[in-house]
């Protein structure tokens, strides 16, 4: 394989998983938003706080993926349609307790942090330090929420 061909290969799939972490992060918004209007019970002030800062987090995220990804040559996703076709993660299905809520959030950030692996890997073969620095720095902020999440439910 010639290094032309490799190095296409290499940067298609940095791009997809980009596009797949932008999805992700995009559905993940929006879930994030519905737990905040309908989380309910006697932790109601804690999580709807908690989930309206990281909805704003997952926003701050889509940002930089899509801008990564133009700075590289990529085309990020930007209709609903696409996130749900990309996305590794499930939209909210109906009512779910607060408990519930947290640990699908749990759940879904494991699905992230593994798709950023992808990326790391993906960008390192490329040689594209910024992009990985990028989801690395990401990484480590998703595995310490995860670590928070899990504590708040005394896992």
């Amino acid at each position: 394989m010639s290094n032309v061909t490799r190095e296409t290969q290499t940067t298609n799939k940095l791009h997809a998983v980009l596009n797949e972490q932008l999805a992700n992060w995009s559905l993940l918004g929006v879930k994030l938003h519905h737990n905040h209007w309908f989380v309910q019970g006697p932790h109601f002030f804690t999580l709807h706080e908690k989930f309206e800062e990281l909805y704003n987090m997952a926003a701050g995220y889509v940002d930089e993926i899509a801008e990564r990804l133009l700075a590289i040559g990529g085309k990020p996703a930007a209709t609903m349609a696409e996130y749900l076709k990309l996305a590794a993660i499930q939209e909210a299905a109906g009512e779910s307790s607060a408990e519930q809520m947290v640990e699908t959030l749990i759940t879904d950030f494991k699905t992230i942090v593994e798709g950023m692996k992808a990326g790391i890997e993906a960008a390192d073969e490329q040689g594209d330090n910024p992009t990985a620095d990028m989801l690395i720095g990401m990484r480590t902020e998703v595995e310490k929420l995860n670590w928070m999440l899990s504590a708040y439910l005394g896992k």
